[in-house]
């Protein structure tokens, strides 16, 4: 008999280290089966969309994501069945046309803002963590990340934070 596959749950603000965390715990476990799987992958297609018009999504808001979809792909690999997880475009602020395969694990990290605001994802979790880190180092990480590998401008990235902070 298969054993269900344990759940991690990481979590916390924008650029406070939640990947970095994720990436320490799968460099730990280098013979095990674990892989990451990140909220944003699941943010919602937006293709029908004008670019004009995605680039004003707020994407640190519920409704940004497609976590019923995240949910139902995280149960089939709890099934043992694998998945296509889609590929999020951060620069056209649309899903991409390609996928990711991934096959069912020992354990799952589920990496994102926003991975402890659903119900349903959350009782899905055996473990859950909290990464708190203070606010003037995370929108030093966000400018940084944003710019150089989202191809986003200081304005929009300050513009994105301020509205997460009200």
């Amino acid at each position: 008999m298969t054993r269900k596959p344990i759940i991690i749950g990481v979590t916390g603000g924008s650029g406070g280290g939640k990947t970095s965390v994720s990436q320490a715990i799968l460099a730990n476990f280098p013979d095990a089966k674990i892989a990451m799987i990140q909220h944003g992958s699941y943010y919602k297609n937006q293709d029908h969309l004008t670019f004009e018009e995605r680039v004003k999504t707020n994407y640190d808001h519920p409704l940004a994501f497609d976590t019923d979809f995240m949910i139902e792909q995280l149960k089939e690999l709890i099934a043992g069945r694998p998945v296509d997880i889609p590929i999020y475009d951060y620069t056209q602020h649309t899903r991409s046309e390609k996928t990711h395969r991934r096959e069912s694990q020992d354990v799952f990290i589920i990496e994102g803002i926003l991975v402890m605001e659903d119900e349903c994802l959350r009782d899905l979790m055996d473990i859950k963590i909290f990464v708190d880190t203070d606010d003037d180092i995370r929108i030093i990480r966000c400018i940084k990340r944003d710019m150089m590998e989202r191809g986003r401008s200081l304005e929009s990235i300050i513009e994105q934070y301020t509205i997460q902070k009200e």
